[in-house]
């Protein structure tokens, strides 16, 4: 959630900044309604402390007059004392009004995040060039050529939004997991393997809860009376394995990654561009987090996306590095670099990686912290994370990147060992 402290001291830099993401009109009625709950707090903590501190007099009092043998001063009535728990259930309920309303608002975004949709999305830089391919063919029909993906079988098995990946298919995804498993080691980070099913406690730090809370698949309340659902993304797992947690500051950055499928009830679009295993309700995603010292930050976020960067460079893909605009971004998120992939058959640029800086927005609503070296105070660590990749948007680039005349696709080099092919070719 955002700080508190700031709304007080400069409410208008605040509503400035989230009028980038939200109606102006929308978030002065929030803040109004923040700063209103805060001060109703402020106040009933003040009561409480008073009576709590008149409490402790009175009992001294009292406790002084038995020693000394003269008479105790008359305690004040029970009316007057059941006061003290209504105080404290006003408080809870403010209190919990006031979470409620903050944790609806969306992350600042950074100075240099413009407002606006994917219209106001920059491209920052390109890499390669758009590879010539006569008569293109798309992925859904290359994937069916070469035996690679049963889209029918998986319908069959699962519904509408999810394939099945057969033979060289199968492999060839799999020699991608492998791959990115083996950069990401080499580049520092740590490799987990979480649980796919989470507490709802995990979903809200990450700030996909409340609001995204009917995107993801969740089991009934039977079974899972504490709040389970399926995990959108290996993001979510990270982040919600350090909650209240005080990090050493020695060991930041912690750079951490996680292999896992991501399961998302958003269904598959029909549009050309949504086809196949672009988009589905479950997919393979590999996902890179950093939890770091604020003024580490900045050198993470580049960090983090020149890996990526790197990573698709290396399977000799043509992509783009776009910065995303407040309204295009993930509301957890500060600031978002895409790295999008060219597909040849619609002419666009599709995502495989969001890099993100989320600031203190997560650790605040996970608690996690960091002790400055000898001191007692604990701050906010800032979260970054990325995917680094998702596999479902490499496989159908990489065949119609690669797809050849004869309608054979060449291997990217660097999977080439790990599939035990260099190219893949029609069935017969």
């Amino acid at each position: 959630m955002l700080d508190m402290e700031l709304i007080r001291k400069d409410r208008e830099a605040v509503a400035t900044a989230l009028a980038k993401r939200l109606d102006p009109a929308e978030v002065n009625r929030a803040l109004d309604d923040i700063q209103r709950l805060d001060q109703e707090r402020r106040a009933l903590i003040m009561e409480i402390d008073a009576e709590r501190q008149r409490r402790k007099a009175e009992a001294r009092a009292y406790a002084e007059a038995k020693r000394s043998g003269t008479t105790p001063e008359p305690v004040a009535p029970e009316a007057e004392r059941k006061q003290l728990a209504e105080l404290e259930s006003q408080l809870d309920e403010v209190q919990s009004r006031l979470r409620g309303t903050m944790s609806e608002l969306p992350n600042l975004p950074a100075d240099d995040v413009v407002a606006g949709g994917k219209e106001a999305n920059r491209v920052l830089r390109t890499f390669g060039e758009p590879p010539a391919v006569e008569k293109v063919r798309d992925h859904v029909e290359l994937s069916k050529a070469l035996g690679l993906v049963d889209h029918e079988r998986g319908v069959k098995l699962g519904g509408s939004g999810f394939w099945m990946y057969t033979g060289l298919g199968a492999r060839l995804e799999w020699a991608l997991v492998n791959w990115l498993i083996e950069q990401n080691i080499q580049a520092g980070y740590e490799f987990l393997l979480p649980p796919h099913l989470l507490l709802d406690s995990a979903g809200f730090a990450a700030g996909q809860f409340p609001k995204f809370y009917d995107d993801v698949y969740h089991l009934d309340k039977q079974s899972a009376p504490r709040g389970q659902f399926l995990l959108p993304t290996a993001e979510t797992a990270i982040l919600g394995a350090f909650q209240d947690e005080i990090l050493e500051t020695a060991k930041l950055p912690l750079k951490a990654f996680a292999y896992t499928p991501c399961y998302r009830r958003e269904a598959a679009g029909s549009h050309s561009d949504e086809r196949g295993t672009v988009r589905g309700h479950q997919f393979n995603k590999v996902e890179i987090f950093q939890f770091t010292l604020p003024e580490q930050a900045g050198a993470a976020l580049e960090a983090m996306v020149g890996h990526v960067e790197g990573l698709v460079e290396k399977l000799g893909l043509h992509f783009q590095t776009s910065l995303l605009a407040a309204g295009d971004s993930s509301a957890a998120m500060k600031k978002t670099l895409d790295v999008e992939v060219w597909m040849p058959s619609t002419g666009k640029y599709k995502e495989v990686s969001s890099v993100s800086w989320g600031g203190d927005y997560q650790a605040r609503r996970a608690a996690i912290r960091y002790r400055e070296p000898g001191g007692k105070q604990t701050r906010f660590v800032h979260t970054l994370n990325g995917s680094a990749l998702a596999t479902s948007r490499l496989f159908p680039a990489i065949l119609e990147q690669f797809q050849q005349p004869d309608g054979s696709v060449v291997v990217p080099e660097v999977l080439r060992d790990k599939l035990g092919a260099d190219r893949l070719t029609p069935v017969r």
